[in-house]
């Protein structure tokens, strides 16, 4: 790897809360993994500049809800973890999408084994559980509506369709596996799921702290600071209307074509540095299994 690669990547992974890059993974060993590299969502998942802003906008709109809200308040130190929050996702979503089917499953089981040790009180005194169904399924429909919404307005606006139902349909599987219920699997079935949820959603004290410790974390490194500020502006800009009002974003129209634009360029950059991405890698190790 060039050294210009080698320090786009490691300020890259700095700001997300990942450790820098040291050529070894575990995405180049075993099988096709639980999609195989057709899935819609190896396509979707392999962008990492739409995967990065797409997360932002996942966890603006998950800490709507007073459920998951209260688990990272009463459950994590977000004051100071939120780049460990956006590392665990990124680690949980790669795993599943380009791993074995033994990483898949392991890192799902994991998973749900912190699940079962979140519990607590709302505000309200209503009792909430991590490994709820109800909420283990707007966690996830929060999640994917987003990385695809990035993908489609910053990498690929023509994805078709058809290849969107399957994305939905495809990782609901994996929010099944962590105990999610009655998970939406179309654009249709998510879009009436997100219309349904919205008199649950909340905007309070609790999830401005939040959306502020996520929004104004450290800049490990002032040469990034711009790259920081645009993927939050692109993210914020990301959400749907409702949401932004909830949260009382605003992005003024003239300044949406200038995000768009500079995402555009960010891309290019990202794309070249991160030539060894975690779809480089398992698109290999499957064309070796094919090879062999």
């Amino acid at each position: 790897m060039s050294p210009v690669r080698d320090a786009i990547q490691n300020q890259v992974r700095h700001l997300m809360g990942a450790p820098p890059s040291n050529g070894a993974s575990p995405l180049d060993t075993g099988d096709a993994g639980l999609f195989g590299p057709d899935a819609a969502c190896w396509k979707v998942h392999g962008d990492f500049t739409s995967m990065m802003i797409g997360g932002v906008t996942a966890l603006l709109l998950q800490m709507l809800h007073p459920g998951p809200l209260a688990g990272v308040w009463d459950h994590s130190n977000f004051r100071q973890d939120m780049q460990g929050r956006l590392r665990r996702t990124a680690q949980f979503i790669a795993l599943t999408t380009y791993g074995s089917t033994e990483q898949a499953h392991g890192v799902i089981d994991r998973v749900k084994m912190i699940h079962g040790q979140v519990t607590g009180t709302l505000p309200d005194g209503t009792p909430y559980a991590a490994d709820d169904p109800d909420l283990l399924t707007f966690v996830h429909v929060a999640e994917v509506s987003s990385f695809l919404a990035a993908y489609l307005r910053y990498r690929d606006p023509n994805f078709p369709g058809s290849e969107q139902d399957r994305y939905y349909a495809e990782t609901a599987r994996v929010a099944e596996m962590l105990g999610a219920t009655q998970v939406p699997k179309s654009r249709r079935e998510v879009a009436d799921y997100l219309r349904a949820i919205r008199p649950q959603l909340r905007y309070d004290a609790r999830t401005r702290e939040v959306a502020q410790a996520l929004l104004t974390q450290p800049i490990p490194n002032p040469a990034i600071a711009p790259f920081a500020e645009l993927m939050f502006k692109a993210a914020r800009h990301l959400l749907p209307d409702w949401a932004a009002r909830m949260h009382g974003f605003a992005t003024p129209l003239s300044q949406r074509p200038g995000i768009w634009i500079g995402v555009q360029g960010m891309g290019t950059v990202l794309r070249w540095a991160f030539d060894n991405s975690a779809e480089t890698r398992a698109r290999r190790r499957v064309a070796s299994l094919s090879a062999s």
